[in-house]
Formats: C-alpha cells, structure tokens, sequence
C-alpha cells in the first residue's frame, strides 16, 4: 500500500505539465495581445482584425483542453463486478479451466455484451477490479481504474483519454493546431522584421520571437498528433488497439470494430452535425457495447452451421460461412451443390447413389441426366 503522502506527492506532480501548457498559453496571450497587436502593430484595422480573427481561436481551444482536463473518466458499470462470493470461487478454482467457466457463466447469466477475448479464447478478467473487462476497456494503472475504451492515459491533460473525453482530446487538438498556425502566420511578418534588426528596440521584441519559435514548434508537434487520432477516428481504433488489436472468438481483428468511415465518424463526434466541433460530448452508445463489422455484415451472409448457443468457452472455433448464391440455388433446386470428394449423397434425393471412384465433373452429369 502506498504511503498517503506518497500518493499526494505524485497527485501534485501529475499536474505540473497542465499547469505548464496553461503558463505558456497565458503568456502567448499577453505577447500577442499586448505586445504584438496593441504595442508593435501600428495599422488600427490590423489590430482590429488580428484581434477578432484570434479570441475565436482562444476561446475553443481553452474550453476543448477543460473539458479534456475534467471530464471525468468512464467508469465501468456494476454488472461487470464480481461479488465477493465469485471472487471467493473464482480465486480458489482448481484450474486456469474452471476459472474459465466461472467467468463464462456469469457473462450468460448476466448477459454481458462481451465479444473481445484473452489469446487463450477466455473472457478478459481484470484482477485488481476483479471485474470482467467491457470490449474495449483496460485498467489504467494512474487512475487505477478499468476504464472505457481507454485509449491512453496522457499527461498533458492528466487524464484518461477514453470514451467519454475522446472527442474532447481530438478537438483539443484540432483547436491548439489551428490557434498554433494562425499565432504563427501573423506573427511571421514581425519577427522577420525583429530578426534582421530591421524594427523593434527593448525586450518587446523578444516575446515576439519567442511568440513565433513557441508557436511554431507546438504546431509541428500538434499536427503529427492530430493527425494520427484522425487516422484512428477514421478507422474506429483506439491507440492500444493499434498496438495490440481486439481479439474475438474467430481471432485478432484491428479493423473489427470498424463500420466505414462516416459511421466512424459519427460513433466519436455523433450525428448532429451542428455540435461536430463543439467540445460537448455527443459521442454515440454507452461505452460498452459496440457494433462490429460482423454484425454489420451479419444481414449479407448466410451461416451453414446455424447459430450455436452457449458456444465452448475459449475454444476459438470459427464457424465457416458463404454467401448465398441465388442463381446456382436455382439451377439446382434443392441438390447439395458443394460436397466433399467421394461423397455427393443427399439425404433428401434417394435416388443419387455414391461413386467413391468418379471425378466430380462425372457426378455433376449423372445429376443432370437424372
């Protein structure tokens, strides 16, 4: 058990890069505001428009990086837990295999909508929440916690970016790359005439060199970011996913959480296109079920082994399916049209009979001819 001042301690140390993005922010408006547009820049209607082109700006980048901050994290409903009773059984099972069934049982019994397995085919079992992990969700060793489609824990917001602050992050994103650009791009001017000694005396010039250099490297950092959480917004993929995809009971699959890219998109940023960029949570579901590029899939494909209930635990097993071919169907009725060599027998025709020694196409013409 860590020691409470221990705890505090690091409490108090996870909040100091939050506290540095806020510094570096408040001081960029003070070289902008004051510095650039009111003492440097000489044009009234250059002001003007510098000034109301750059609060915009500002003002959704400073409230997308709140809501990031202190939005709470996802938490993991109680159905998912373990009562003290089955964590007793589950800790003293005999085997890795009881342990299986134990937590098998209670997904049936509970009807827990958990598709994402262990290598091993088990159900994902988190032992210090003693809960059964939701698709998508992982334990956080910072918040401590099981957590919602947990993407990462980052520290620059000192949060967990996850299903109910990921729209938040990505905007955040979005808003510091652009407010970061548009710093940059007006301050250009200024500091090519500060940095040819052409203009400027005293230390203003210096906060608006800084200004530009700041601006400019945040904007590089901020755009390989954005970037990539836009590729995997696209591609409804988390950044653990990316590293380790979700495994189902027909195998890994990175793209299985994937519907195309408008439903992607509309699953992290909903489906009212009026709040899209508003850092206001709109993302669509409850945060532990998700649909599946089986499921969307499920309507066009027909399963030859049927819909098998209660299914062995973890065994793995991937059912074959084909697409039903309705012209071939029709050609030949109600015959088998794909059997295993040796053995073209229909129960439902008496009269075909079985030529071990025959080649296919044989039989296929014995068939017509009858």
């Amino acid at each position: 058990m860590v020691p409470w001042a221990v705890r505090c301690c690091l409490a108090t140390v996870r909040w100091l890069p939050v506290v540095f993005i806020t510094a570096v922010v408040a001081w960029s408006y003070y070289a902008y505001v004051i510095q650039l547009c009111i003492i440097t820049v000489e044009s009234v209607p250059e002001k003007v428009i510098y000034l109301l082109l750059y609060h915009p700006f500002l003002i959704l980048f400073a409230w997308s990086y709140w809501k990031t901050i202190f939005a709470d994290p996802s938490p993991v409903p109680k159905q998912f837990y373990l009562s003290d009773s089955d964590v007793q059984r589950f800790q003293t099972a005999e085997n890795e295999e009881a342990q299986r069934q134990i937590l098998a049982k209670m997904a049936r019994e509970r009807d827990l909508p958990v598709q994402c397995r262990t290598v091993t085919g088990a159900y994902r079992y988190c032992e210090k929440c003693k809960l059964i992990k939701p698709d998508r969700a992982h334990h956080c060793s910072v918040c401590g916690t099981c957590i919602l489609k947990m993407d990462h824990h980052c520290p620059w917001v000192n949060n967990c970016v996850c299903f109910n602050t990921y729209k938040f992050f990505v905007i955040f994103l979005g808003y510091g790359l652009l407010y970061c650009i548009y710093v940059s791009l007006t301050v250009l001017k200024y500091f090519i005439q500060f940095w040819s000694g052409g203009a400027g005396q005293g230390m203003g010039r210096f906060h608006i060199l800084f200004l530009f250099f700041t601006a400019a490297m945040f904007a590089i950092s901020l755009a390989s970011l954005f970037g990539y959480h836009c590729y995997l917004s696209s591609q409804n993929r988390s950044t653990l996913e990316s590293f380790r995809p979700p495994i189902f009971r027909s195998g890994p699959d990175k793209n299985g959480f994937s519907l195309g890219a408008r439903a992607n998109f509309q699953e992290v940023f909903g489906d009212n296109k009026k709040t899209w960029f508003l850092p206001m949570f709109t993302s669509m579901g409850d945060g532990v079920s998700y649909p599946t590029r089986v499921d969307a899939n499920a309507a066009n494909t027909y399963n030859t082994m049927g819909n098998t209930a209660s299914p062995s635990f973890g065994d793995g097993v991937t059912y074959p399916t084909r697409t039903v071919d309705d012209d071939s169907d029709q050609l030949l009725g109600q015959r088998q049209r794909w059997a295993e060599e040796g053995d073209v027998n229909s129960p439902s025709d008496p009269n075909l009979t079985t030529f071990p020694s025959e080649s296919r196409s044989s039989q296929v013409q014995l068939l017509s001819e009858q």
